[in-house]
């Protein structure tokens, strides 16, 4: 039986921007992607690709199409389920057992327990729920809700993110799209390759262009140092080490990374960075 664990929304905008030849999401076997909220909440907008999970005498009915046992992810969300189990207990200062209920499960918890037993891969349930995930990508909310191949195989995914809000990595393509750059709120490319991109011409402070040949042979090692200092300049790099050393558990650290932080907003309005390869490179 698998486990049910949480997906950070940064993990399932990775996921829905692979890509090989074409968008991963062209692969049958590669998302499933389940929405339990209403109807109605499901319909005035969903995250792209999410088929919405009905309910029938307390039991979820899976969409018919999915075979949960071949699918490599299968995510589930609510509106903003960010815990596993909460338990809740009465406001009396009675202790005994009848004055205890027992675990309050969301929604998605409930739907991705009752699929464990469907599938070989962990079950995901995406923490903070749609609200969070909409509120940080806002442009993957859609109302559409069947998708053909052919418009499948025209998606043109974003780039990975690195670092949530602050650092991605993408190709060419990605870095020449006006979108994009609006979408995700880019104020500095680094670009390595030897085109030249649209944005941030002649502006050192908001490009550094490593020039090297479209090759997989291409050493990128001499040019580390330099591309380490232009993201120090941009304020980017201390926000870098602050999210390394909360994941380590160094005590306070955590803090300095935390939505609400004096910190981060102090930082906000640099927006992120893209750093830009070449298809050979990636």
């Amino acid at each position: 039986m698998a486990d049910v664990v949480l997906c950070e929304p940064t993990e399932l905008y990775n996921i829905l921007n692979q890509v090989t030849k074409l968008s991963r999401l062209t692969e049958p076997n590669y998302l499933c992607l389940l929405d339990v909220r209403s109807k109605q909440e499901y319909d005035e907008s969903h995250v792209i690709t999410a088929r919405r999970v009905k309910k029938k005498a307390n039991e979820y009915l899976i969409p018919e199409s999915v075979d949960l046992e071949c699918v490599k992810y299968c995510v589930v969300y609510d509106n903003n389920t960010s815990f596993l189990e909460i338990l809740k207990h009465d406001d009396d200062d009675d202790s005994s057992d009848e004055s205890r209920q027992g675990p309050v499960l969301g929604a998605a918890i409930q739907c991705g327990k009752a699929l464990t037993h469907l599938t070989r891969h962990p079950i995901r349930i995406l923490k903070g729920g749609y609200e969070r995930f909409s509120a940080m990508y806002h442009f993957f909310r859609t109302q559409k809700i069947i998708w053909m191949p052919q418009e499948l195989d025209a998606f043109q995914p974003y780039p990975v993110e690195i670092m949530p809000g602050k650092i991605y990595l993408g190709n060419f393509r990605q870095a020449c799209d006006p979108k994009i750059q609006k979408d995700l709120k880019i104020k500095a490319h680094v670009n390595v390759s030897m085109e030249t991109g649209p944005f941030f011409v002649g502006d050192a402070d908001k490009l550094l262009h490593i020039q090297i040949e479209d090759s997989l042979e291409a050493n990128l090692s001499p040019f580390l140092r330099h591309l380490c200092h232009f993201i120090e300049v941009l304020g980017l790099r201390q926000e870098v080490q602050k999210q390394h050393a909360s994941k380590s558990g160094l005590g306070d650290s955590a803090v300095g990374v935390g939505e609400d932080s004096p910190r981060r907003r102090r930082h906000r309005h640099l927006g992120a960075t893209l750093l830009s390869f070449s298809v050979a490179q990636l």
